[in-house]
Order: C-alpha cells, then structure tokens, then sequence
C-alpha cells in the first residue's frame, strides 16, 4: 500500500496518480465531462442553452425577481445575465417589464413558453438520470445519493472555511496598511 503523501498539492507522484485512470478523481473529471456533454445535447435539442434551466427554474417559484436578483443567487456577473436573458426574452421564455415603484429595476416573468419549457427540460433531466443510474438498484441509488450528498457538503464546508480565512486574512492586511499611514 502506497503512503498518503503529506503535500499532495505539489508532488509529481500525487499528480501522476490523479491521472490514473481508476483514480476517483479521474472517474469525476470523466463522469462530470460526460454529463455536461449529455445535458448539452438534450437541451440543445430544446432550443435551450446550458445556463438557461437555472434562471427559468428560479423564475418557476420566484417570477418577478430583479434581473439584478438572478445575478446575485446564480452567482454571475450583471453583464452575463443581461446577455442571457435578451437570448431567452428573443426566444419567448420570459418577458422583462420595468418595476413600477423603481424604474431602474428590471423585474424578470416567465412566459408561457418559458413554463412549458420548463416540464419539457425536467423530462429531459430525468432522461438523463435514468441513463446515468441505468443497472443501479433502488438501494444503490440511495446509497449513492447519501455519498455524493456528503462529498458535497464536505466541500462546501471546506470552501466555506477558505472564504472565511481569506476574509480575515483580507481585512488582516487592510488593518495593517491603514495603520502603516
């Protein structure tokens, strides 16, 4: 049995390793390339672009959002939504009106299109789900779930953690240059 090497990060060995075509990591660079290929096809056979779902999915239980709000909780830049949603308002999916109370705010609707849209990509999805997990029984669908679940909530703790010390480590270092004046 090979030793955990303490400093993966830049060892040439541990590199060598996640290329190895039965390392985990390996498998999940594969099975994410994979499935993003999959959802590409089957949303490009809707007329539909990969970023699209989320916002239509987010304006299936919160239509009206500022266009401003999509931005912050899809975590994209202002700029990109714009582009995104003039794609989506030219294909009928959604409709922009101006808020009544504030008129620099730009609320964002689904149109019919857009909702019918929506049940034609969550069968899609399912599609692909019943490819992915074609040959797994229902406990090992379950099983899988819990484990994929919990390596993602590991690693959003883990980033969490790193956001909040480069935070610190952030407002560290502009402590120190305002105390150097």
């Amino acid at each position: 049995m090979k030793a955990k090497c303490i400093n993966e990060a830049s060892c040439a060995n541990c590199a060598e390793d996640e290329n190895k075509e039965d390392s985990l990591h390996f498998i999940f660079r594969q099975l994410m390339r994979l499935h993003h290929y999959r959802s590409h096809m089957l949303l490009n056979s809707l007329g539909v672009h990969p970023g699209q779902p989320a916002v239509l999915f987010m304006l299936e239980h919160n239509d009206g959002i500022s266009q401003k709000e999509i931005a912050e909780r899809l975590k994209l830049k202002g700029a990109t939504v714009t582009v995104m949603l003039k794609r989506m308002e030219k294909n009928g999916l959604i409709y922009r009106k101006t808020d009544a109370r504030d008129l620099r705010v730009s609320r964002v609707y689904l149109a019919e299109t857009g909702r019918d849209r929506i049940k034609k990509i969550k069968e899609k999805f399912k599609s692909l789900d019943e490819e992915c997990f074609h040959g797994f029984s229902g406990e090992e669908k379950i099983l899988l779930r819990r484990f994929l679940t919990q390596m993602r909530d590991n690693l959003a703790g883990v980033l969490q953690c790193d956001e909040a010390s480069a935070g610190a480590s952030n407002a560290s270092k502009a402590g120190d240059e305002r105390t150097d004046d």
